[in-house]
């Protein structure tokens, strides 16, 4: 299914709850309720950015190549992704006029190899089978979901604990696992969960991530590890089939 691109893909989100009648216009979108998710996807591009700049300039971090081309794309993609968003917020009649775009679809091994760029070579893990690598997805919105779901695990998890990235297909579809050491509790499984945003920032980044990966019939899911720990899956039923 081809779906909307970024923000405009959310915008079905965004929308009143009040109960539509017979021949009734649909409801506009939410003001406040778009400039705070505005506000988050700033902060998440800005935040990458800041880390990957720090990661390329702390001289103990030793970088492997794939590691700085990693690096090097994803701060690209993220700028890239920054620019959109101010396009999209200042387009035509305002935020809310935002133009619905085709997203290209690439490859998810490139996207993970970025996202995971994200992490200390130390605290990363991560794993990918063949055919899972090798599946195309949405380029923005699949980036935008694993870059929120690895800087969500670096913000939340212990400061020293391990945060893996793993992607296998399934009967269910295209599985793609963001772990970290740290514990499932009642706020998280809130924010999985809640229809509609809170107020305020706690819990908008995995709304967020709800709306783009359902954009693409998807949904996100939680899960407790053990001993220890925490998976966000993202599951995309119809991003490829089974050979």
């Amino acid at each position: 299914m081809r779906a909307r691109h970024g923000l405009q893909g959310m915008l079905r989100g965004l929308r009143r709850t009040e109960p539509e009648l017979v021949g009734q216009s649909p409801p506009e979108a939410d003001p406040e309720l778009l400039l705070r998710v505005l506000c988050h996807e700033f902060r998440t591009p800005v935040s990458t950015l800041t880390s990957l700049t720090r990661a390329l300039a702390d001289e103990r971090r030793e970088l492997t190549g794939a590691d700085r081309r990693a690096i090097t794309e994803l701060a690209r993609d993220q700028a890239v992704h920054l620019q959109g968003l101010l396009r999209e917020a200042t387009a035509g009649t305002g935020a809310l006029a935002l133009a619905a775009r085709p997203e290209p679809f690439v490859p998810l091994a490139g996207i993970l190899r970025e996202a995971a760029a994200l992490v200390p070579a130390r605290r990363r893990r991560a794993r990918a089978t063949r055919v899972a690598a090798a599946c195309p997805v949405p380029s923005g919105r699949t980036r935008q979901v694993l870059v929120n779901l690895v800087e969500n695990a670096l913000r939340h998890g212990p400061a020293e604990g391990q945060v893996g990235l793993h992607a296998a297909l399934g009967r269910r579809g295209l599985s793609i696992l963001v772990t970290d050491e740290g514990r499932v509790d009642d706020a998280l499984l809130s924010a999985v969960r809640r229809p509609a945003p809170a107020e305020g920032m706690s819990g908008l980044g995995l709304w967020i991530v709800r709306q783009l990966v359902a954009a693409d019939g998807g949904v996100l899911r939680v899960h407790r590890l053990r001993p220890r720990g925490v998976a966000l899956e993202v599951l995309l039923p119809g991003a490829c089939t089974v050979p």
